[in-house]
């Protein structure tokens, strides 16, 4: 088990954000698996390559003709550069192996990544490699608590655990049956900055210790409390309110993701 560091996020509203950090073991593990995924789907695609050579007399007595060495040069820049880039845009910070091992890459504020700090963080990836062993990145993020890589210093981001592996969509039920008429009145006047606060702290509440996370939505409701009036009802758990008070918000005012 990898030892958790956290990162703490002070945010605007004064709430204190505790996210656990992955560990390099955890990364290595990620990467292995992603290593392995690469390795078997260029294996698949060499094969597919050399039969339709083969098929259209593409390979001969004395070798494969010229195109197909061009076509494996091609498979091996997309599956080597193209991959991690893919997928941590389309799977919102995770690639295959970071799923398995449910790790993810955030922004150091707690927001997800963009397209642009993905391709930042990967751009390093060449020299985190060097000399082909990760012997670089592996350096890098044994001098630094939040064990980051270049590419994480470049892009300014960090790996963290996530075990949710889910968003605001996931509690959408909850939220429902939680809503009452007050957080529906009350859900326009949240900021856009305490609509983020609120809902990093619910993609991320799985992962956190239950003193951590008791504390967290307490100082969240306090803060809104203190805004705007409004508080979880007689009964209503400072989650259940959170998630109310988001799903509304989403439904009710002019917000984008």
């Amino acid at each position: 088990m990898d030892p958790i560091d956290k990162l703490t996020i002070d945010t605007p509203e004064q709430i204190t954000l505790e996210l656990p950090l992955a560990g390099i073991g955890s990364r290595f593990i990620a990467f292995a698996l992603d290593s392995l995924l690469q390795a078997a789907a260029g294996f698949l695609i060499f094969l597919i390559v050399i039969m339709l050579a083969s098929a259209v007399g593409g390979v001969n007595m004395g070798g494969v003709s010229s195109f197909v060495p061009l076509l494996l040069i091609l498979m091996v820049f997309f599956l080597r550069w193209c991959y991690f880039v893919f997928f941590e845009i389309r799977w919102n910070g995770q690639t295959p192996g970071k799923r398995m091992v449910k790790i993810r890459v955030i922004k150091e504020s707690g927001r997800p990544v963009t397209a642009l700090e993905v391709l930042a963080r990967n751009l390093l990836r060449p020299i985190d490699a060097v000399p082909g062993s990760y012997a670089v990145g592996l350096v890098c993020m044994m001098l630094n608590k939040q064990n980051k890589r270049l590419g994480d210093y470049v892009a300014g981001t960090v790996l963290i655990y996530d075990k949710a592996g889910g968003t605001i969509n996931a509690i959408r039920g909850a939220g429902e049956r939680s809503a009452d008429m007050a957080t529906q009145s009350f859900a326009a006047r949240i900021s856009p900055e305490e609509l983020k606060l609120v809902e990093t702290y619910l993609n991320r509440r799985s992962v956190l210790d239950v003193a951590v996370r008791r504390r967290m939505a307490e100082q969240i409701v306090a803060t809104i409390r203190k805004r705007i009036g409004i508080g979880p009802e007689a009964g209503q758990s400072a989650d259940a309110f959170l998630e109310a008070l988001a799903l509304n918000t989403r439904d009710t005012a002019d917000y984008r993701r």
